[in-house]
């Protein structure tokens, strides 16, 4: 999967186009540096779940849970102010992924070790000329 999105305007016209490559897949790691757009993205990409709450980023609380158009779960999670592992399982994390729910991660390079063998780990990379490539890593 390669997505370009060429500027805010057409954000959610590339979130059409990952929701329609996610297949059976409900786990989604995104990786890319402060600033890159992650959670912008997320939100695209939930809007386009169909999710009308408000969709913020679940710095503190580690974890938001939405709602869908399908009336299922969509798990947000922020891993950025994560110290240690154990504080991971302790909001349950084994039950989120576990769950079938669609998971949306940022910041997963912080719980590596114990991210599911079937996470999509999705890149998110500032182009020279502003724009963001979205592409499945290897």
């Amino acid at each position: 999967m390669k997505i370009k999105i060429d500027d805010l305007a057409h954000i959610n016209e590339a979130a059409k186009q990952f929701v329609a490559a996610m297949g059976d897949n409900t786990i989604f790691a995104f990786y890319g540096h402060m600033g890159a757009g992650k959670t912008t993205f997320i939100k695209a990409i939930c809007e386009e779940l169909g999710v009308e709450d408000v969709i913020t980023s679940p710095t503190f609380a580690i974890v938001n849970e939405y709602t869908d158009g399908q009336g299922e779960p969509v798990y947000h999670f922020d891993f950025y102010r994560i110290k240690k592992q154990e504080e991971v399982y302790d909001i349950g994390f084994e039950d989120y992924v576990e769950s079938g729910s669609v998971c949306l991660m940022e910041w997963p390079e912080l719980i590596e070790d114990i991210l599911p063998a079937d996470t999509v780990k999705i890149s998110i990379t500032e182009q020279p000329d502003g724009s963001r490539l979205v592409e499945s890593m290897k």
